[in-house]
C-alpha cells in the first residue's frame, strides 16, 4: 500500500470498539437479569442456569464476567446502591432552602419505593444473611457518604437560619427518613391484611406519603 499500512490496520480499531460494546452490553444484560432473579427469589433461590437462560447467554459467560455466583450477587448489590445514590445526587438539594431540601429528599425516597421494590427485596435478602456478601464490597461504604454529608450540610444551614433545631445528627436523620419510607413498602402486604385495606391503592400511598413528609418536618423544625 502507498502509505505503508496494511488493509487490516484500517479495521483494527472499529473491531475493538465493537467487541468492547458487545462486552459491556453482555455484562449489563447479565446484571439486569440477575437483579430480577435475586430480588424475586433471594440469593439461594436464584440459579445461574436460569440467569443464563433469561440473559440468552452461555452459562460460562457469567463466570467469565463475574467469576462466581457470589460475585455476581455482590455486583448486583453494588449496582443497586449506585443507582440509588446517583439518583439522589441529581436532586440539587444545595439549591433549596433547608426544609424544602429535606422535603424533596423525603419525597424522592418515598417515591423511589413506589416505582420499584427491587432494592427493598435485595436488602431483605442481604439482611437475612447478616450482610455477609455486602461486607466484602470495597465500594458500598463510600456510596452512602455523599448523601449523608449533604443532609449534614442541610442541617447546618437550617440551624444557622433558625429553621431547623440544633442537635440533629445527619446519619440518624438519614436512617429515620429511609426507615419510615422503607417499612411501609417492605411490609405493605401484611399491613394490607392487618388493616383489611389495600395499602397499594393510590389514595393510601398518597396519604402515607403526606404523613411521612409531615412527620419528618415536625421532627426537625426549630
Amino acid at each position: 500500500m502507498p502509505d505503508g499500512k496494511s488493509v487490516t490496520d484500517d479495521t483494527t480499531e472499529p473491531a475493538k470498539l465493537v467487541r468492547k460494546r458487545d462486552s459491556a452490553g453482555t455484562r449489563a444484560r447479565i446484571l439486569n437479569v440477575a437483579t430480577r432473579e435475586f430480588a424475586n427469589k433471594g440469593y439461594e433461590g436464584a440459579k445461574t442456569d436460569d440467569i443464563a437462560d433469561r440473559a440468552r447467554i452461555n452459562k460460562r459467560m457469567i463466570y467469565h464476567y463475574f467469576s462466581s455466583k457470589e460475585q455476581l450477587y455482590l455486583a448486583v448489590l453494588e449496582a443497586a446502591y449506585d443507582r440509588a445514590r446517583s439518583a439522589e445526587q441529581k436532586l440539587e438539594l444545595e439549591q433549596l432552602a433547608p426544609l424544602e431540601a429535606l422535603t424533596r429528599f423525603t419525597e424522592f425516597t418515598f417515591d423511589s419505593f413506589v416505582r420499584d421494590r427491587t432494592f427493598i427485596n435485595l436488602l431483605a435478602t442481604e439482611n437475612r444473611q447478616r450482610a455477609k456478601v455486602l461486607k466484602k464490597s470495597a465500594q458500598v461504604n463510600t456510596m452512602n457518604s455523599p448523601v449523608i454529608d449533604a443532609i449534614g450540610r442541610i442541617i447546618a444551614r437550617g440551624t444557622a437560619d433558625g429553621s431547623i433545631r440544633g442537635g440533629l445528627d445527619a446519619r440518624h436523620l438519614w436512617v429515620t427518613i429511609i426507615g419510615i419510607c422503607y417499612f411501609f413498602f417492605s411490609n405493605i402486604y401484611t399491613l394490607s391484611v392487618i388493616f383489611d385495606a389495600d395499602m397499594e391503592d393510590p389514595v393510601s400511598i398518597a396519604a402515607r406519603r403526606a404523613h411521612v413528609v409531615d412527620f419528618v418536618l415536625r421532627g426537625v423544625r426549630a
